[in-house]
């Protein structure tokens, strides 16, 4: 990397996974790197920006910063801006949009920002042809970030686009699915590479299912995007991109299983078309099971991770029953498991009656949330205790009207399939992953522009 080629970055993402990112971030070669709120800030080049968009698997967008400024009103905002010149990133033929982000008490209102943003890059481009590039909401050629801290100014060019949550292999959800950054980042803050067996039995629609399957295997997280904001930038380099999406070095054997199970039907109807278009079915187990089902474990022993319901998401009247049976099968049937849960409530991980090795702070959405881990360790059980295992179940009917929900509420997102899909060398249902595939295996990637 040629220190004339470098530039700033910021990689934005959700709150207590800035730690994970980092570590992303230095796996793929970015410098300079500083960690602050939802954020991490890094230097690189272009090679680098574009891996960060395709292999970061907690990033939710990557930012160039392009221009940093004092103001102290809304005015001198559109005055800074307005002095660049816009030729270099826009033209009359593209879409533009203005996202912002405030924490001052001196600007008070964000979005009030992002359109004195706007008026100052159609004004220049007014006043200098005598007409402007038009703003797009749902779809813009290019995204520009204004971030104002205090009085500091950044104005940033949006390398992703969409948010970098959206994979691309999500074609139907349930109600409150997890969201994929999360997921991802409760995979990799468990440590979990692939090195074992990896179970959710409440697994919705599939995200950590999903997740752990592109972990294990190398699979870089934005494979299935159709598209990059920057590949309607004016110096985008479609050789370089092609070459960085078609490189397949990080692919791995993946020996072991990946088990989900759910006890509604139609939630694992929607696991099975997300793994499908993913094109992980061949990787992951699925199956229409109970927790109270599971009398054995899967062997061998390896990760337990569940995001099970709570009282915000959904309304459940026995809900502590349900968690004094996740705490009870992990306990008498998981022995050997590393066990995590994502919940929000003390008094929920009370009810699973276990100590916690481990705790994680993480964000669910707007909920303050904690990802708890349970070794467990096999220990001495009287006789009786084995006689009554089945008897120490909370009750199935409670069980099962506390879990009705997930027939009677989840909500089916089903788009319409898209038959122009682009197909990559990162689709495992075309062939088996090993450290030897090569580029030639795989089609490549349209990275071409519309003309």
């Amino acid at each position: 990397m040629n220190e004339s080629d470098k530039f700033p970055l910021i990689a934005k993402t959700m709150a207590e996974l800035e730690d994970v990112l980092a570590e992303e971030l230095i796996g793929i070669g970015a410098e300079n790197i500083e960690i602050g709120t939802r954020m991490v800030s890094f230097t690189g080049d272009k090679t680098l920006m574009y891996k960060a968009n395709i292999h970061c698997r907690t990033a939710l967008r990557i930012l160039k910063p392009i221009y940093t400024f004092k103001a102290e009103n809304a005015d001198e905002v559109y005055e800074e801006v307005k002095k660049l010149n816009w030729d270099e990133y826009l033209s009359l033929d593209k879409t533009f949009a203005v996202d912002s982000v405030v924490y001052s008490h001196i600007f008070t209102h964000s979005k009030f920002v992002a359109y004195r943003v706007k008026d100052a890059i159609a004004d220049y481009f007014t006043e200098k042809y005598g007409k402007r590039p038009s703003v797009s909401v749902s779809n813009p050629d290019l995204v520009f970030n204004i971030h104002i801290t205090h009085k500091t100014c950044t104005l940033s060019l949006d390398s992703s686009g969409e948010s970098l949550h959206k994979r691309g292999y999500r074609v139907a959800q349930t109600e409150a699915p997890l969201n994929e950054v999360l997921a991802a980042g409760m995979i990799l803050k468990s440590g979990w590479h692939g090195e074992s067996t990896f179970i959710d039995p409440m697994c919705g629609s599939g995200t950590l299912l999903i997740e752990a399957a592109m972990i294990a295997l190398g699979i870089p997280p934005g494979i299935h995007r159709k598209h990059f904001a920057f590949e309607n930038w004016n110096d985008f380099d479609e050789e370089l991109f092609s070459e960085i999406y078609n490189d397949d070095s990080g692919a791995r054997e993946f020996r072991y299983r990946i088990i989900g199970s759910d006890i509604s039907p139609k939630a694992i109807s929607v696991a099975e078309k997300n793994i499908r278009n993913a094109g992980l079915k061949k990787y992951i187990d699925l199956e229409v099971k109970a927790l109270q089902q599971y009398t054995e474990a899967p062997k061998p022993a390896g990760v337990f991770m569940t995001n099970p319901p709570y009282g915000e998401r959904i309304k459940v009247e026995d809900i502590d029953e349900l968690y004094a049976l996740i705490g009870e099968r992990l306990k008498h049937v998981f022995i050997g498991y590393r066990a995590y849960i994502l919940s929000y409530k003390k008094e929920l991980f009370d009810k699973i009656g276990l100590k916690a090795s481990k705790r994680f702070p993480l964000r669910n959405g707007q909920l303050e949330c904690e990802m708890r881990e349970y070794e467990i360790f096999a220990g001495k059980r009287r006789e009786q205790d084995k006689k009554n295992f089945h008897k120490d179940i909370p009750s199935q009917t409670k069980i099962n009207k506390e879990l009705a929900w997930r027939d009677r509420k989840r909500k089916f997102d089903l788009p319409p399939q898209n038959n122009h899909k682009k197909h990559s060398k990162f689709h495992p249902d075309k062939k088996k992953f090993t450290e030897k595939t090569t580029n030639k295996t795989f089609r490549k990637r349209n990275t071409k522009k519309n003309k």
